[in-house]
């Protein structure tokens, strides 16, 4: 455990935690006292410290992850969405009453257009809806003529999420991965989302030349 730990960069104490916890495996017993630990735990401890660390995550959540690493029952498409769902959106705050009707037919209505398989009850769909409702309640509703644009950069990412999950066939590994590019994947769209904020922004508008260029001095 000790080599374990130097490896990682997590303390003992907390590599016991996990192991109570049932977030990391057992090691393989060498002794009464001893086991031996491998790069399978290498693996998951760095995944744990990502989902935290980076992502954020509690530990209940990192919990429910793992059991969807060993499960081997159900239908992949159900997996690799719980595993999504689970390191996902937060619970959509409620809807505003006076814009909610409006919000929840324009979600009905993309989903139609862009012939998603996706039912309005999705966590996803509930929490594009209490946006939208946000938008519409506090008078910038006409954000909401993007969406399709949106929707179309979103289809973008996540055929390329999918094909960066189908690089591997073991259900633990994709499920692995669904996890770390929801996780890791949301940050780094964020961060990229404004630099082109900032680069779209220096373009539509410039900042004047300064005051003195384009001056000569005489001697």
């Amino acid at each position: 455990m000790g080599e374990l730990s130097r490896t990682t960069g997590v303390p003992v104490p907390t590599i016991k935690f996990y192991l109570r916890e049932g977030l990391l495996p057992a090691g393989e017993l060498t002794s009464p006292n001893q086991a031996s630990y491998g790069e399978q735990h290498v693996r998951r401890l760095h995944l744990i410290r990502a989902l935290t660390d980076v992502g954020g995550l509690p530990l209940a959540s990192v919990g429910k992850v793992v059991e969807a690493l060993a499960d081997r029952e159900r239908p992949l498409h159900d997996l690799l969405g719980e595993a999504a769902d689970t390191v996902g959106l937060a619970d959509p705050p409620e809807v505003d009453p006076a814009s909610g009707a409006q919000a929840r037919a324009l979600v009905q209505e993309l989903i139609t257009r862009r012939g998603w398989q996706v039912q309005l009850g999705d966590p996803s769909a509930l929490a594009l809806t209490a946006a939208a409702a946000s938008l519409l309640a506090v008078g910038h509703g006409d954000y909401l003529d993007h969406l399709d644009e949106f929707a179309t950069a979103a289809e973008w990412i996540a055929a390329a999420d999918l094909a960066f999950v189908a690089r591997r066939t073991e259900r633990e590994d994709m499920v692995e991965r669904v996890v770390v590019g929801t996780v890791l994947g949301d940050a780094m769209l964020a961060a990229l989302r404004r630099l082109a904020q900032t680069d779209a922004s220096a373009r539509r508008y410039p900042l004047p030349p300064a005051a003195d260029a384009g001056k000569t001095t005489s001697g």
